[in-house]
């Protein structure tokens, strides 16, 4: 299952993180975001020790929203050792495509 981020603990969570951290941009009310979701929460299980993914509600943590220029959601976002290395705007990857993805970055 992916887990929940805040401006808080973002930096602990994120950017600290030893392996690739994939960061889901999303709110509760967007549509393509909660379509999105259960891929997400499968692939977290299965790249769990390789890729770790998190959400981050945009409404609730507007400081990391606004850092990393996030306009459009959902936006996801993969760090690796603490930068922001890729990016993917929208829901439209299949789980597929975003299994390669995220494999072509796995630690």
């Amino acid at each position: 299952m992916t887990t929940h981020v805040s401006d808080a603990n973002f930096g602990e969570e994120v950017l600290n993180s030893k392996e690739p951290v994939l960061v889901d941009f999303w709110a509760e009310w967007c549509g393509p975001c909660r379509a999105i979701a259960p891929v997400l929460d499968e692939l977290s299980t299965e790249l769990a020790g390789r890729v770790k993914i998190v959400k981050l509600n945009i409404d609730e943590n507007p400081s990391t929203t606004s850092k990393y220029g996030v306009r459009s959601i959902p936006t996801m976002i993969l760090f690796k050792g603490g930068e922001a290395a890729d990016m993917k705007i929208g829901a439209g990857t299949p789980k597929a495509g975003l299994t390669k993805w995220l494999e072509s970055h796995a630690a």
